[in-house]
């Protein structure tokens, strides 16, 4: 190698894998085109290795840039969470990074972060609202809401309880179509579910054997969109039980037959437990959580 590259031609490197092409990174990043063609360059000297090649599409990777890119992916994380910690020293005040799924995040967190922004108001949260699990361990997210219980011996975590699902429907869908009153007769009712297989909903279909892939009448792999078909009176779905008691538009249905809990967890890493921006962050997403999962 011959020289040690800075972070700025990482940054560019991973800009220009998202956006696929130099002008897109260079809009990204806020820089003029030939700085980021530059980057590239100085990167791929640097390393000894051809990270990208023209085509007519673009910029596409070479095997050795995507064999690099969670190593640099991890180094954006690092750098991002630096300057978290930097800000956050002292007092509670400067920016936490908070993990939740798309549900949780729209439909639960909003109170309880504006709860906590209105108490300290030098305090800055960034939501991350996304399925996949962001890893703490590589500081991805300082805290992260899970459905499902943490297996690194490094995070700090607490258990809020068990969201329990269960199947919904809007009051006006019942009333033109009727109330299913047992599991076989979700076959005649316009279903909606997930589009791609996906372990929740192995579990589900395990759980309600008619609950599969090839029933839905309509599939998204957003929960905020299934709930809102739901809302809308598009058919049957899977919802918070917690989040329907607090709307009279959800109602439950076979409540006897389909339940499904979900262990639920706020974690983060053990080194910031000392941090006062994330320890009363943390405490308000536990007592909060916990009012929800009680409901």
């Amino acid at each position: 190698m011959a020289s040690e590259p800075s972070w700025e031609l990482y940054r560019s490197y991973l800009s220009v894998l998202q956006e696929g092409s130099l002008s897109g990174a260079a809009r990204a990043l806020g820089l003029a085109q030939p700085t980021v063609g530059r980057h590239i360059e100085a990167l791929e000297k640097s390393l000894g290795l051809d990270l990208f090649s023209r085509s007519q599409l673009g910029l596409l990777p070479t095997p050795a840039a995507l064999e690099l890119k969670p190593y640099a992916q991890a180094m954006g994380s690092s750098a991002a969470a630096l300057l978290r910690a930097a800000e956050g020293q002292g007092d509670v005040k400067g920016t936490v990074r908070i993990s939740a799924s798309e549900v949780i995040g729209v439909e639960v967190l909003p109170p309880i972060v504006a709860q906590l922004q209105a108490t300290h108001p030098e305090l800055k949260i960034e939501l991350a609202l996304t399925n996949r699990v962001q890893d703490l361990l590589l500081r991805e997210a300082d805290i992260a809401v899970r459905m499902t219980p943490p297996n690194q011996d490094a995070l700090l975590a607490r258990r809020i309880g068990v969201v329990e699902l269960g199947l919904h429907a809007h009051p006006r869908y019942l009333r033109e179509h009727g109330t299913p009153e047992k599991p076989a007769e979700l076959a005649k009712h316009a279903l909606i579910g997930f589009d791609a297989e996906t372990p929740f909903l192995r579990a589900a279909s395990k759980a309600l054997p008619g609950w599969r892939r090839n029933a839905f009448a309509m599939r998204t792999d957003s929960d905020l969109g299934q709930l809102a078909l739901i809302r809308a009176g598009a058919g049957i779905g899977v919802c918070q039980v917690a989040l329907a008691r607090r709307e009279p538009e959800l109602v439950r249905v076979l409540a006897d037959d389909f339940a499904l809990p979900l262990e639920t967890w706020v974690t983060m890493h053990e080194d910031l437990r000392h941090s006062a921006r994330c320890k009363v962050t943390f405490d308000a997403l536990l007592l909060g959580l916990q009012r929800h999962a009680s409901l």
